[in-house]
């Protein structure tokens, strides 16, 4: 068994790391962003395989990586994990469809509630108890998961052709085209950067570069949020005009 994640401001990496400690110890973890990911998949028959939802679907960059590396998911056993600041109907389910369109063989699905990572929207903004509270109750619904998973019943959260509805009425429907293509919306304040360059390595689409004593994006943002959040001067917005709070899950451990 092998964990493998997207993350943007590390709530998935948590959640997926909580799992496979609670499930099998020995088990390792990779994100697709590393160079030997697919390399990792291709020698494991069985994955927990977890994202961030996004208007109740999947990153682009996810959704790229599974197209792109087609012929490794066939007869792979695995069990979804998606996070989301709010409900999403099919979290899980969609991108269960599409390792399904490659042969995978989708064991169940966990929906998981934590932290809202959209630093530069007021919406879904709570208090740092609040914050720390939703991790706790994630901990705890992973930790009844991995029963139900060893027990060989693995929850089907977003499996459903209800919860495929849900998803798709609840958001999925009006907001197809914020993750449809990569967003060139992603914006860098000027008079607020201080050009130290620490966006650019952390990109995982390598779309800023520091060029002179300007940042410049280049348009193909897959909306991870975690320059916006790790940003010293919190220049960088990408949905909102300001950011109203920066969101790593460091601050909620």
């Amino acid at each position: 068994m092998i964990g493998v994640y997207f993350s943007g401001t590390g709530n998935t990496k948590y959640c997926v790391e909580t799992f496979l400690r609670g499930c099998d110890p020995a088990a390792a973890t990779v994100s697709i962003e590393a160079a030997d990911a697919v390399q990792k998949i291709r020698i494991h028959d069985e994955l927990v395989l977890g994202y961030p939802v996004q208007f109740s679907n999947i990153p682009k960059m996810l959704r790229d990586f599974v197209a792109g590396n087609a012929c490794i998911w066939e007869n792979k056993k695995v069990f979804i994990l998606a996070t989301m600041g709010l409900f999403s109907g099919d979290g899980a389910g969609n991108l269960a469809r599409l390792l399904t369109r490659y042969g995978a063989i989708i064991t169940g699905g966990l929906h998981l509630k934590m932290p809202d990572s959209i630093g530069d929207v007021k919406a879904l903004k709570r208090p740092l108890a609040q914050n720390q509270a939703l991790v706790r109750n994630a901990e705890r619904k992973i930790e009844r998961a991995v029963k139900d998973f060893q027990s060989g019943s693995p929850p089907q959260e977003g499996l459903g052709a209800l919860s495929h509805l849900a998803g798709l009425l609840g958001q999925r429907l009006y907001f197809r085209r914020k993750t449809k293509a990569y967003s060139d919306d992603l914006k860098i304040d000027r008079s607020r950067c201080l050009r130290c360059g620490g966006c650019v390595p952390i990109c995982p689409m390598k779309n800023l570069a520091l060029e002179g004593n300007r940042v410049i994006p280049r348009g193909k943002c897959t909306m991870c949020y975690r320059c916006v959040n790790a940003c010293p001067a919190r220049a960088i917005t990408l949905l909102g005009k300001r950011v109203y709070e920066q969101c790593g899950i460091e601050k909620y451990l």
